[in-house]
């Protein structure tokens, strides 16, 4: 017996299991049993996909809400910033000068009596 012989023998037998295990995982891949099992994992992933796309929902549903939420208080903080602004405005602009001239000037006269 020949190198190519066996090898050849080796070859033929492969393809013959093949064939046979080939058949067979089609019997068994088609019988009812096997059918029964597919069905419950689909079902299995139908449920998780409609759990995950609740979840997915109430996240968005959360993080909306946060935004809104986030748009408010910035508006709320920008519209007290523009108050504080405008009362500084008034402050420096004004009232505040005349108030600090007039008291420099009343101290500047206070320690003059003092000092006579």
């Amino acid at each position: 017996m020949d190198i190519k012989d066996v090898l050849n023998w080796k070859k033929s037998g492969l393809f013959a299991a093949g064939v046979l295990f080939g058949t067979a995982g089609i019997k068994v891949l088609s019988s009812k049993d096997a059918k029964n099992f597919y069905t419950s994992c689909t079902a299995a992933v139908l449920r998780a996909k409609d759990c995950v796309m609740k979840t997915a929902t109430c996240v968005q549903e959360n993080a909306t809400d946060i935004y809104e939420s986030a748009k408010q208080m910035n508006e709320e903080r920008a519209a007290a910033e523009e108050a504080f602004e405008d009362v500084e405005d008034d402050i420096i602009g004004g009232d505040f000068k005349e108030e600090t001239e007039e008291t420099t000037e009343e101290t500047a006269s206070e320690e003059t009596t003092e000092a006579e």
